[in-house]
């Protein structure tokens, strides 16, 4: 399908792919969007945070029927995980043009920015400035590590900082969005199969995403030499960062919840020198949001120090309704799941935007790495679910 084209674009020597926000591969992945849409008979535009939106019917009365996802990813990510939902929904187009689609009311493909949040360190940016869940002052002083502000590197890529955030007139005028998109992990079903795949399944629907968030840790010591301070006299923040990795797994363990350390940053950094002060960040996520700042707060308490939320979602509950039409166009029984991770429809959700997602079938179960992965066949069968949702939605 499409998502080959992309292939290229971002590759690492591991396999996965990196392709952050605002960035030269970013550029690529949104130049190679809008040739494809045009030729697809679409009309593009990109609003003021970034976000790219093809129009078809753009000019008809009523609100507009939405699909979408995202072309960015994590470091060394997967190839699925956003672009099947972009590519797959571009694919859905190709084929209702072939068979005359011509429709009633609007329509549009949204690519949403900078939904991994690798760069900059918040998900979902351009679903959270479009829906003002996140403000223009504090998305534009965000820094990669680099130390380049958001504001910057939108500037370097030729936009203009000063359109940043909430657009109600075009929220408002989303009469609902659907997201394709590649299953992750292996989540229980009623009945105890894991995933898709234990239920034998190539398509699923999304019931709700778990409560989320991101906080950091900052832990302080004092700089020393390596090699003349004796271990007594040492007050050495990485010890304290390598207590409270483990506290997370161990408190996660206990309070039944998903808990990682995926990113620390230790400073100055030298192999000679013992740091000043060291930073975790903590992303926790459960079926109970209590359980989850719970365990945040037990971290707190252990370290002995504050932790800094940087993002938090709620549970998001998809719309039964339009749920009820995404099942309508799969094929055979339809396995309903929750999804631990976040996504712009679910940020569109909590805005009110009535919303819902359709997975498909991962067989290896990774995510956010070089083995995710999705059967050809099966996201055939999503391509052709999804036209026809869309022919249905736009008649």
């Amino acid at each position: 399908m499409l998502l080959h084209e992309l292939a290229g674009i971002g590759r690492d020597p591991d396999g996965g792919v990196t392709r952050f926000a605002w960035t030269r591969d970013d550029a690529e992945l949104r130049e190679w969007f809008s040739a494809r849409a045009r030729a697809a008979g679409l009309d593009v535009e990109v609003d003021g945070n970034g976000n790219l939106w093809a129009w078809a019917g753009g000019d008809l009365p009523g609100r507009a029927f939405v699909v979408g996802s995202h072309l960015d990813s994590v470091a060394s990510g997967g190839e699925w995980d956003g672009p099947l939902g972009v590519a797959g929904a571009l694919a859905a187009v190709e084929q209702l043009r072939a068979s005359g689609w011509q429709p009633q009311q609007p329509f549009a493909l949204a690519v949403f920015a900078d939904e991994e949040g690798g760069r900059f360190g918040v998900a979902c940016l351009g679903s959270r400035l479009l829906t003002g869940a996140m403000t223009p002052d504090r998305a534009l002083s965000l820094r990669d590590d680099d130390g380049t502000t958001l504001a910057e590197a939108m500037t370097s890529a030729g936009f203009d900082p000063a359109r940043v955030g909430a657009d109600p007139r075009r929220l408002a005028g989303i009469r609902a969005f659907v997201e394709l998109h590649v299953e992750q992990g292996r989540m229980l079903l009623p009945g105890g199969a894991r995933g898709l795949a234990g239920a034998g399944a190539p398509l699923g629907v999304a019931s709700e995403i778990w409560p989320h968030g991101r906080w950091r840790l900052d832990l302080t010591g004092r700089a020393d030499h390596a090699g003349t301070t004796a271990l007594a006299d040492r007050d050495d923040p990485v010890l304290s960062l390598a207590r409270a990795i483990v506290a997370v797994r161990e408190t996660a363990e206990e309070l039944d919840v998903l808990a990682t350390v995926g990113r620390v940053r230790v400073h100055p950094g030298a192999v000679n020198a013992i740091a000043s002060r060291a930073s975790l960040w903590i992303d926790a996520r459960g079926a109970e949001p209590e359980r989850v700042r719970a365990l945040v707060a037990r971290i707190e308490e252990r370290s002995a120090a504050a932790a800094v939320e940087e993002s938090w979602t709620a549970v998001t509950r998809f719309d039964r309704a339009l749920t009820a039409d995404v099942s309508a166009v799969i094929d055979g029984d339809v396995p309903v799941l929750p999804s631990g991770a976040g996504h712009d429809a679910g940020v569109l959700a909590l805005a009110g935007v009535p919303t819902a997602m359709m997975f498909v079938r991962n067989p290896t179960g990774v995510s956010h790495a070089p083995d995710e992965r999705a059967e050809e066949s099966d996201a055939a069968a999503g391509v052709r679910a999804l036209a026809e949702l869309i022919r249905r939605q736009t008649a």
